[in-house]
This record gives structure tokens, C-alpha cells and sequence, in this order.
């Protein structure tokens, strides 16, 4: 395939998928399982009615087993998209007369609503479209709509979910569930760290001004894969000042910020000592002393308040 072919692809959005076969059976089984269970489960409570009403389902189980890790497949987004897109739907159908205009509304708002509660779930829009276009039999649910069969769908693709994908490790779901497992299996002695400051990661994405189907652990794991987690720096200790502060740029419930205020300067490195307070994250309110040593071997760079936010102090300031 020549470079023009190449072109064409990615013009169409096309990318070179580099999953396994294993990879891509798994998402199979899984979405068949999915949709198996809600079938049975819906069917037992709802009876015929419910091989109508399952559709946004579908479009569910590619994102829940096909991309578990994407930020539109998380519990929130599943769960909340497709409540808030049933109830804007229910009432657009009630409320709007005309059903072209009360089906557009449903749809649109729905966006907006899922954009605005951080729940977007791209099926979530049939759900809310179907509310409308579904026919006598769902217009006679009312918002009974939402609890049966949109709730009792939801929370069964979700049990599904978490209960066939946490057999494979790197498939756990919730995100967070792979992510804390990676993390387990990762290097932990006290060398290593995250390259990328949890902050820093939240500003680069705040600038996009887009949404992104990535959550922050798969990033932060993509550029560690990619760098090879790059060697630690050991921060000077001659650096460190009294009443400054400090992180160790560990990410999730590790990370903490410091502050030096007390310090019993000694030329013996054992009794060159710092007394220091935790300012924020874990261990918040708590004081210790420790050799100017160990504080260096766990800092990771000088903080500053911005706001409400903690700002990373270039080396050279």
C-alpha cells in the first residue's frame, strides 16, 4: 500500500488497530454475554416488550467490552448517560406536541445534558430518540421508562461488565481497577515516579477544549510504556528551603505536598535534620522529622499555590 493509499485511510479516520486476536475474542464474548443478560433479565421483568426497548444497549456493549478503558465506557458516563438521555427524551415525548421537533430536542438536549454532568455516553441519544420514536408501547411507560427498562438495563451491563472483564488484568473494570493493578505490578522503589504531574496533565487537557475518549490513567500509562519511565533526577538537597514546599508527583491517593518548617542544619548527614508538615493530599495535617537526605530522595520538584491548584516550580527559579 503506497503512501497515497495511507492517506486516504487516515482522511477516513482509519488507524492501524494493533490489538490481538486474543484481544478482539474477548470483546466478542463479551458483548455476546452483555446483550445475553440483559435480554434474559429484561425479558423475565418486562416480558416481549423488552426485545424493543434494548436497542441503545448494543451500541453500550461495543464501548463496555470493545474500549473498556475509554472515558465514554466508564461507569458514570454508562449509568448517567443513558438515566439523564431517558428522562430529557420522556420529557421531550411528553411535552412537545410535534414528534419530528420533540425527537430533535430529545437528542440535542441530551448531548448538552450528558456534557454538562461529565456523562457523556454516546448511546445515551438513542436512548433519549427512543423515547420519542418508540411507539405506543413505550409512550405508555412514561418515565417508567427510565427505571424499566433503561436503569434495570444499565446496571446489568455494568455488572456484566465489571464481573467478565476482571479476569483478565489488564481488562478490569473500571479503568481505575487496571490502573491500580498496573501499578502494583510496577517498580515501586523509592527511585521511581510518575513522569507526568497529575496537575500538569489536567492543564495539557483543559487546552484541547474537547472531549477526549482517553481517560488520564491510560495517558499517563501510554507515556510511561513510551519513555520507558525516564530516570528519576534526585532533587538537591541544598535546595530545599524552610518554608517552601514540595511534592513527590505521585499520582492518585500517593501524591502529597509538603512544607519545611523547621530545619537543625548539621554538617553529619544523620543529624542534619527537617521538620516538615503535609499541606495537601495523603497524610494531610501531619508533621514528622526527617535527614535532609530522605526528604530529598522523596521530593520530586518545588510547588507553589496557583489558585487551587498546585504549580510545579521551574528548576532554574
Amino acid at each position: 500500500m503506497g503512501p497515497r493509499d495511507w492517506r486516504w485511510l487516515k482522511l477516513l479516520g482509519i488507524e492501524p488497530n494493533p490489538a490481538s486476536h486474543h484481544e478482539r475474542l474477548i470483546s466478542t464474548l463479551g458483548g455476546f454475554l452483555g446483550i445475553l443478560g440483559i435480554l434474559c433479565i429484561s425479558h423475565y421483568f418486562l416480558g416481549p416488550a423488552s426485545l424493543l426497548i434494548v436497542a441503545s444497549m448494543g451500541a453500550s456493549a461495543v464501548l463496555l467490552f470493545a474500549v473498556p478503558h475509554g472515558a465514554l465506557a466508564q461507569p458514570w458516563a454508562v449509568f448517567g448517560g443513558h438515566m439523564v438521555s431517558a428522562l430529557v427524551g420522556v420529557s421531550c415525548a411528553l411535552l412537545v406536541p410535534h414528534e419530528l421537533l420533540a425527537a430533535s430536542l430529545a437528542v440535542g438536549l441530551a448531548i448538552g445534558a450528558m456534557y454538562y454532568l461529565s456523562c457523556t455516553h454516546p448511546p445515551g441519544g438513542a436512548t433519549a430518540l427512543f423515547a420519542v420514536v418508540g411507539g405506543d408501547t413505550i409512550h405508555g411507560l412514561g418515565y417508567q421508562y427510565v427505571l424499566t427498562p433503561v436503569m434495570l438495563n444499565a446496571v446489568v451491563m455494568l455488572v456484566i461488565a465489571v464481573l467478565f472483564n476482571y479476569p483478565f488484568p489488564w481488562r478490569r473494570y473500571p479503568a481505575y481497577l487496571a490502573f491500580r493493578y498496573q501499578q502494583r505490578q510496577a517498580k515501586t522503589d523509592t527511585e521511581d515516579y510518575a513522569p507526568i504531574a497529575h496537575a500538569d496533565l489536567v492543564s495539557a487537557l483543559s487546552q484541547i477544549d474537547s472531549f477526549i475518549d482517553v481517560t488520564e490513567h491510560d495517558l499517563l500509562r501510554i507515556y510511561e510504556l513510551a519513555t520507558g519511565r525516564a530516570e528519576r533526577r534526585r532533587f538537591p538537597g541544598e535546595k530545599i528551603r524552610l518554608g517552601h514546599f514540595y511534592s513527590n508527583n505521585k499520582y492518585g491517593d500517593d501524591w502529597s505536598v509538603l512544607q519545611v518548617v523547621d530545619a537543625s542544619p548539621s554538617d553529619d548527614p544523620e543529624k542534619d535534620l527537617l521538620v516538615y508538615k503535609v499541606i495537601a493530599g495523603k497524610d494531610r495535617r501531619s508533621s514528622a522529622v526527617t535527614t535532609r537526605t530522605e526528604f530529598a530522595r522523596w521530593v520530586a520538584h518545588e510547588v507553589i499555590r496557583d489558585e487551587e491548584n498546585w504549580r510545579r516550580v521551574p528548576a532554574d527559579e
